[in-house]
């Protein structure tokens, strides 16, 4: 089978050089077409798309980047090569705004140009795969991938559609644990002219504060001890495309005034750096809590708050979703038939299987789903998936069931809510040996929820604490 050659266009008024580039071309394995006006050159890419053009400035019907412009106007991923005998500045400028690979000067350097056209396929196959990545990842994360026919998530992903669409630099998505964030935040950006820019994501509790600001804005080299290198902060990085926030509540309050900023301005600073650097990003970020009621209880900035909820988008939990429990349900067992290597294929639930996931809460929404179908398939040898091998939980009834009988008795007297919590609190860690991960896993909530009860609790107890020193004080 013969190997398909690239196509080189020439585009020069000097039969000459047209000739000596033909047959070097043709030894070095191109298949070369040629032009020796802008009029030629037209007529040959309405009807041919070369990989690389070899561009002389200077032509008999006008100026070479004329044919720069026009093909990077019709967004060819055709490379091109300055070639001209009149190497100036202004030229030289012009040309690589213009989108010009390279620029190579006449007399020409065999060796120079067998090494750029080289170099610049190469460059040519990056950008393809790297566009053939893209699609893949926006056809894997598009709004079409996430499912949700309830009234609720509709609404939901109407207004996210809009959101993609339009060019608003800050997006906020609140919702419980396990609704789905993330995966709407990377719809938005696939689903937006940002696509083919980066998407990067920062899980803001997973980092200690003494970390987080370096990742976020980047350092300069010897800015503090561990600082070997420059580093391009995540905000850089994602200059461009879309930089998601993931559990934002988290920050400390003294990064959130450095945020804000970055929205205000588009400009960041890295660590110990004298200079600003413009940035082009989109912010979306994410909480499970309210960040509203946070900027009350002054944890949450209320001006960063309002620059982020420009645009707010409640995911519905997924007991207000209705059938798209089981929607989603089928879905995760087709998908766990195709991965696993079962010898019996799963058909689905069974009607005992179903009830009890109705009488459930799911306080993990569908992360917690998608969790108790994996284990049911990995225990289950039948056809179908029965309540034997789902979590206690859910074949007997639970706390966080939606339906479950009162688990605390409010005296007619009234109950501090706040000590009903920390007596939980207290019981869960004791009973996990101080694993935290297991404690929030015997309260039904994730472990970033349980670090904010936690330190919730810590502030009840200063504040009650300040006050009755200053109680004791006055008397």
């Amino acid at each position: 089978m013969n190997q398909v050659r690239e196509k080189v266009l020439i585009i020069d008024d000097d039969p000459a050089i047209r000739w000596s580039l033909r047959e070097i071309l043709q030894g070095w394995q191109y298949q070369p077409l040629e032009a020796a006006s802008i009029e030629e050159a037209r007529r040959l890419l309405a009807c041919e798309q070369p990989a690389a053009i070899l561009l002389d400035i200077e032509l008999p019907d006008g100026s070479g980047l004329d044919i720069l412009h026009e093909v990077k106007d019709r967004q060819f991923d055709t490379i091109v090569i300055i070639v001209t005998g009149n190497v100036n500045v202004p030229n030289v400028v012009a040309a690589l705004r213009g989108g010009a690979y390279d620029f190579i000067g006449k007399p020409i350097n065999l060796e120079e140009l067998r090494v750029t056209l080289q170099n610049c396929f190469e460059v040519r196959r990056l950008r393809r795969e790297m566009g053939r990545v893209r699609r893949e990842r926006a056809r894997a994360f598009g709004f079409d991938r996430i499912i949700g026919r309830s009234r609720a998530m509709q609404e939901t992903l109407a207004l996210a559609r809009k959101v993609a669409s339009a060019e608003a630099t800050s997006v906020l998505l609140q919702g419980e644990s396990g609704t789905g964030k993330d995966l709407l935040a990377k719809a938005i950006h696939y689903g937006s002219n940002r696509a083919e820019g980066p998407f990067v994501a920062i899980n803001c509790a997973a980092l200690p504060e003494n970390l987080i600001e370096a990742e976020l804005f980047g350092h300069e080299k010897g800015a503090f001890t561990d600082a070997k290198q420059r580093k391009e902060g995540l905000i850089e990085q994602a200059s461009g495309g879309t930089l998601f926030l993931d559990e934002i509540g988290e920050l400390d309050l003294s990064l959130q005034a450095k945020l804000l900023r970055v929205l205000e301005e588009g400009r960041v600073r890295r660590i110990g750096a004298l200079r600003e650097v413009e940035v082009d990003v989109r912010i979306i970020a994410a909480s499970n809590r309210d960040l509203r009621a946070e900027t009350e209880a002054g944890r949450f900035r209320l001006d960063l708050y309002y620059r982020l909820a420009v645009i707010r988008i409640d995911l519905p939990p997924l007991r207000e979703r209705g059938d798209d429990l089981f929607l989603l349900a089928d879905h995760y067992i087709d998908s766990f038939n195709r991965t696993m290597r079962r010898s019996v294929r799963v058909r689905g639930l069974t009607e005992e299987a179903k009830e009890a996931f109705k009488r459930y809460g799911w306080p993990g929404n569908v992360r917690e789903l998608r969790n108790v179908i994996e284990r049911a398939m990995i225990l289950e040898d039948g056809e179908w998936i029965t309540c034997e091998h789902l979590p206690p939980e859910l074949r007997h009834g639970s706390p966080t069931s939606a339906f479950s009988e009162e688990i605390v008795r409010l005296p007619p007297s009234g109950l501090s809510l706040d000590e009903v919590e920390r007596s939980l609190v207290r019981q869960a860690i004791r009973l996990s040996g101080g694993n935290q991960t297991r404690a929030a896993e015997l309260l039904g909530i994730s472990r970033d929820q349980l670090r904010y009860r936690l330190k919730k609790l810590r502030e009840i107890d200063e504040a009650a604490s300040h006050r009755s020193r200053i109680s004791e004080a006055r008397t």
